[in-house]
């Protein structure tokens, strides 16, 4: 994959009762946080943005980390948007309404 900044929104909903799940979602905010990958959190999902590579193995190191951590079951949601020829930023798609 090019090494263009493309987004990615980010949405993880554990299967479980052992704790509350915001519990689990707060950690993976953390990994996504000291990933260095420019973020934004949101009520719903976390929009993240970098390389594909960078983006792909913040999500991998959150899958990674509630394995080690024993979350029962999880789903992660994403949502990739690539530019085949440059970057795509969210500022370009949301600055007309800031």
């Amino acid at each position: 994959m090019h090494n263009y900044l493309v987004n990615a929104s980010v949405q993880l909903l554990p299967v479980t009762q052992d704790r509350h799940p915001y519990d689990w979602v707060d950690e993976a905010i953390e990994i996504i946080q000291r990933s260095g990958v420019r973020h934004e959190v949101g009520p719903f999902a976390t929009v993240l943005e970098g390389s594909y590579t960078e983006v792909m193995d913040v999500i991998h190191a959150i899958n990674e980390h509630l394995l080690a951590r024993n979350c029962p079951e999880w789903i992660t949601n994403l949502q990739i948007q690539i530019r085949s020829r440059g970057d795509i930023t969210g500022d370009e798609k949301t600055a007309k309404f800031q």
